[in-house]
């Protein structure tokens, strides 16, 4: 497996400091599972932010210091919907197994989803988080068909999982990682021969430039 598109430097800045929601997170961590290039990226940035954080002059801690630290570590303590959540190295093995740790959330392999109909001939999966900020999903686009162009009201980043596809920016394949926002308008297409699978997530509805997409797209949750 050769992956082509990684991770932006500012995307990964936000993970490495744990900023990012848990939707975006899984994304990134699933990407980064699969691309050793990113994983030596992160543990680059990680060791340059541990140098500066050494190369910084302590000051005396007033007690005022010493009650925010004693909240933060108690906020440390409690789970949240915001930080990271962490990559393990992997490959995807036989059976369209997914890494971790996207497989925890889905409970299985690709093989076990059960679908439901989008309309326009695709599928999708949501995948249930503690992040009311993002909305996680699995997409299926049948193999040779396109998704109706759209553009986007906020952030989506989009990882294939098997199969391909292909838009504006270029052909994406197994491990490849697309990340848009509000300037970008595309028409991702699927490759022929087989069904292209892709982790997506979004911070707000799509903007589709079709009107009877448009009209039916409350209905389809996207």
């Amino acid at each position: 497996m050769t992956i082509h598109h990684h991770i932006s430097d500012e995307l990964m800045l936000e993970y490495a400091s744990g900023s990012l929601e848990e939707g975006w997170s899984i994304a990134v961590a699933t990407h980064m599972a699969l691309c050793p290039e990113c994983r030596r990226r992160l543990s680059q940035m990680e060791a340059a932010a541990g140098l500066l954080v050494e190369a910084i002059e302590a000051a005396p801690a007033s007690a005022q210091d010493n009650a925010s630290w004693a909240a933060l570590r108690q906020r440390l303590g409690k789970p949240s919907s915001r930080g990271n959540v962490e990559p393990r190295p992997a490959v995807l093995p036989e059976g369209r197994n997914v890494p971790e740790p996207l497989r925890s959330y889905l409970g299985g392999s690709l093989d076990t989803v059960k679908w439901r109909a989008l309309g326009l001939g695709a599928y999708h999966h949501p995948i249930r988080t503690s992040d009311a900020a993002t909305t996680v999903r699995l997409l299926r686009i049948p193999a040779g068909k396109p998704v109706p162009e759209h553009g986007h009201r906020g952030r989506e980043l989009t990882l294939v999982l098997c199969g391909a596809f292909r838009d504006e920016n270029g052909l994406f394949g197994v491990g490849d990682f697309e990340e848009t926002d509000a300037e970008v308008e595309h028409q991702p297409i699927a490759e022929p021969g087989e069904d292209c699978i892709c982790l997506a997530v979004t911070d707000a509805p799509l903007k589709f430039r079709s009107r009877i997409v448009r009209i039916i797209q409350p209905l389809l949750g996207i």
